[in-house]
């Protein structure tokens, strides 16, 4: 897990923002893989683009609208398992950790893909959210490596 900073992409990549997930933000690439759709997906939340969320989520299962979430501050993403796509079908195992009022938390969701129409869209997943509670003297949760209380702790 590759914490994010304002030099590089929310998504963990290590990769400058502009060179990794903002092209397919901004319409200029199309993701080639699940994996790479759902890291794109992941900086999206983690910057408030609901437009891109609605754009690349598969026309059956997308909500009528999405809500910017000011309350959730996503701190990491961790790919637990991205097994190469199969035939028109894909699926991705993700862990991503955030704040929400104080209270860390994690998101589990084993998130299913399809390649319709020359690209990848999500079509859903079933997530789980469980409340972590890290000590103070923890390596904190946004993958920086430093303890919690000198980084993201409150």
């Amino acid at each position: 897990m590759t914490p994010s900073t304002p030099l590089n992409c929310p998504c963990g990549s290590a990769r400058p923002l502009a060179d990794c997930c903002q092209p397919y933000h901004q319409g200029k690439l199309l993701p080639a893989t699940p994996e790479a759709l759902m890291r794109s997906r992941y900086s999206a939340f983690a910057l408030g683009l609901t437009d891109y969320l609605l754009h690349s989520w598969h026309a059956s299962t997308r909500p009528a609208h999405l809500e910017p979430d000011a309350q959730t501050d996503w701190k990491a993403l961790s790919i637990l398992e991205a097994p190469a796509p199969a035939s028109h079908q894909g699926r991705v195992h993700f862990q991503a950790f955030f704040r929400e009022r104080n209270r860390w938390q994690v998101l589990e969701e084993n998130s299913r893909f399809v390649f319709e129409d020359g690209c990848w869209w999500y079509l859903d997943g079933t997530p789980s959210i469980e409340r972590l509670k890290p000590g103070r003297n923890d390596s904190c949760l946004c993958g920086s490596g430093r303890k919690i209380k000198q980084c993201c702790g409150e």
